[in-house]
């Protein structure tokens, strides 16, 4: 197993999402995470590594956007909580959000791991870091999602 912070090869993000992402995760993109340009790298239960590029989420001083750190570590996060859910045939909604900025970031992407603390049968927690791309920590956050029953129509 993967140390939950260790790196990715940058070039994972050039392959097609279908090699990088389990099928059931293809359709899961929302129009946020198409406008903030989320790029998935890996996705399990236990992990789940994306990027989002600085250009285009920032606030007006140019640098990135403390509202955009709260997007990736919502997005992560719940990824990976769907991940765990659908062993059970379960999905995941966020209940609980925090989010602390560490350091500003002006260029490049912000990368973000997210990893279980705790999974239950009803409520899971992950907790996600944020890097630049010198790998030095600009942010961390935790979400709390419950899980509740799905049914596909």
């Amino acid at each position: 197993m993967l140390a939950p912070d260790q790196p990715v090869d940058p070039s994972v993000f050039d392959l097609p999402h279908e090699q990088r992402m389990p099928e059931w995760a293809w359709a899961m993109s929302s129009a946020l995470d198409d406008r903030m340009g989320l790029q998935i790298a890996e996705l399990t239960a236990q992990r789940c590594v994306g990027r989002y590029p600085v250009e285009g989420n920032t606030q007006p001083f140019g640098l990135w956007h403390g509202g955009a750190s709260g997007v990736v570590i919502e997005t992560l996060a719940s990824f990976a909580a769907n991940a765990y859910g659908r062993e059970f045939g379960k999905g995941a909604v966020g209940v609980d959000l925090t989010a602390t900025h560490h350091r500003s970031v002006r260029h490049g992407h912000v990368t973000g791991y997210a990893t279980p603390l705790h999974l239950g049968r009803s409520l899971v927690t992950y907790q996600v870091h944020l890097y630049d791309d010198r790998r030095r920590l600009i942010g961390s956050g935790r979400l709390t999602c419950h899980l509740i029953n799905i049914t596909e129509d």
